[in-house]
């Protein structure tokens, strides 16, 4: 269906592709990996029509394709499902607006029959596993929720071929299950789609073929059944990968921050944890079990409902973050473009942001302190960028979240919550955040690691709380842990601790 054939493209004389060729078949699921920078990423934006090349040729269904904006692409039957689902959502307009969007962008539309499309998209709803009103304003669901969105409108169109990229990021289990029903769905029905995951048991229990890029170019395609996880792996990185998670083992400490009884409505109910110098702790949970909800609470982003926060055996009362930065407590939030990073300023605003006054005189920016603080993180943290005045929002996903993460490293904190840190990272930064957070515990830092990522979970913590429906229900020893163990517990099998 889709061949794309000796595609070449450089920004500003470094190559990006290098004589790519990929091809999709009708009524295929084809996984495209790589690492950050491999240029998986680019070859999809020529793709969707948000970039052109400099060589080749596009062919679908064996006619040469043209596209020339993001229109071209949608009128051509090609959709593409967004990771960064605020970047391409509009909150304040309701469901049936977003699902519909193109409907009303292609021109000639002068009357809008408003029952007879609600009607379709909540029949476009139900296909995809999620049943909300679709009056509703989008601004008031959930991420999961706005990804079956972003997946609705791919339906509507009808498309050909449909892009999906890290769609299973923001989704539980279950969700994720209804994802790969769909795919199969469309699958089934003829339409090509292309998978885009650094979740690599996804691909196995999905794809068909696999392509693999590094550097610009094309490493391996294979079908799926003939290779395995290490193979490519090796491909990805031009090694084998080692271990996964580096874990180290360090002396730990005394209490760092306890909570005792914290509450925000239904999401958080009743959770007491603690964390000590040197340890991880990991929350584990499926998405909805108000992981986020508690990082927020310790980060003083939410006021509580009730109970106490207590740093060093000292009751904190935290209105807003910058008390609870002041206190020496840091989060790295789920959503990085959101809450994390200033996407449109430079690599190095965002670094030494947080430290803004340590290289300020009399109000004066000293620009030469804040490059030598910033070039040090860069080189700690291996973040991948031409430069530090390159805007953080032409990352990788990966360098994106080690900019998140670097920029707290000169407040010399003492406690640092992670929530769902490689969310949509690739699996060499992946190796590079547990390095990073080993470090911490080196230190005699005190980590709090939120994810629903249970492999990770039982890699990296020393200690792990199970959270589920707003509580903690178990908690584990690096030893009881295992994925059975974990699942059962966040899956509501346990009764609460």
């Amino acid at each position: 269906m889709l061949l794309m054939r000796g595609i070449m493209k450089s920004f500003s004389g470094v190559t990006a592709l290098d004589n790519i060729h990929f091809e999709v078949k009708p009524g295929e699921i084809h996984a495209l990996l790589g690492a950050n920078g491999a240029g998986k990423s680019t070859l999809m934006k020529i793709l969707t029509g948000a970039y052109a090349f400099d060589q080749g040729e596009l062919l679908l269904d064996g006619k040469t394709l043209t596209v020339r904006n993001p229109q071209d692409a949608i009128q051509s039957g090609i959709q593409c499902v967004y990771q960064e689902v605020d970047t391409v959502l509009f909150p304040e307009l309701t469901v049936t607006e977003n699902i519909m969007l193109d409907r009303f962008t292609n021109g000639g539309v002068t009357w809008v029959n408003w029952r007879a499309l609600e009607k379709e998209a909540s029949r476009i709803l139900a296909s995809v596993g999620l049943f909300t009103p679709v009056g509703r304003k989008v601004s008031e669901l959930s991420l999961s929720e706005k990804q079956l969105i972003l997946i609705a409108r791919a339906v509507a169109q009808q498309a050909k071929i449909v892009v999906f990229d890290e769609p299973t990021a923001p989704l539980s289990l279950s969700e994720a299950e209804r994802l790969f029903h769909l795919m199969r769905k469309l699958k089934d029905e003829g339409v090509a789609c292309i998978f885009i995951t650094h979740r690599l048991p996804e691909v196995f229990a999905v794809c068909d073929r696999i392509t693999v890029m590094r550097d610009g170019r094309v490493i391996s395609t294979r079908n799926a059944a003939d290779t395995s996880i290490p193979a490519v792996i090796a491909d990805m990185l031009g090694r084998t990968f080692g271990e996964e998670f580096p874990k180290r083992s360090v002396p730990i400490g005394g209490v760092l921050l306890e909570a005792q009884g914290l509450r925000r409505g239904t999401r958080v109910r009743g959770v007491s944890l603690a964390v000590r110098a040197g340890e991880i702790v990991g929350i584990a949970g499926l998405v909805g079990a108000g992981k986020s909800e508690l990082s927020r609470l310790l980060f003083g982003a939410d006021s509580p409902d009730g109970g106490t926060i207590r740093l060093r055996g000292k009751t904190l009362r935290l209105k807003q973050p910058h008390d609870a930065v002041k206190h020496g407590i840091v989060l790295v939030p789920e959503e990085r473009r959101k809450e994390g990073i200033l996407a449109y300023e430079s690599v190095g605003a965002n670094l030494t942001l947080p430290t803004l006054s340590r290289h300020s005189v009399l109000g004066f920016v000293r620009r030469s302190r804040e490059r030598l603080t910033a070039n040090a993180l860069v080189a700690r943290l291996g973040v991948k960028t031409p430069g530090l005045n390159q805007l953080v929002a032409r990352l990788s996903g990966g360098n994106q979240q080690k900019v998140a993460v670097g920029k707290w490293l000169p407040t010399e904190a003492n406690v640092f919550l992670f929530d769902e840190p490689t969310k949509g990272v690739d699996i060499g930064a992946k190796q590079d955040m547990f390095r990073l957070i080993g470090d911490l515990a080196a230190e005699g830092k005190g980590v709090i690691y939120f994810s629903s990522e249970i492999q990770e979970i039982t890699g990296i913590a020393d200690r792990i709380l199970v959270m589920c429906d707003g509580r903690i229900v178990k908690e584990l020893s690096r030893e009881e842990a295992t994925q059975n163990t974990i699942l059962y517990y966040a899956s509501g099998g346990g009764e609460e601790k």
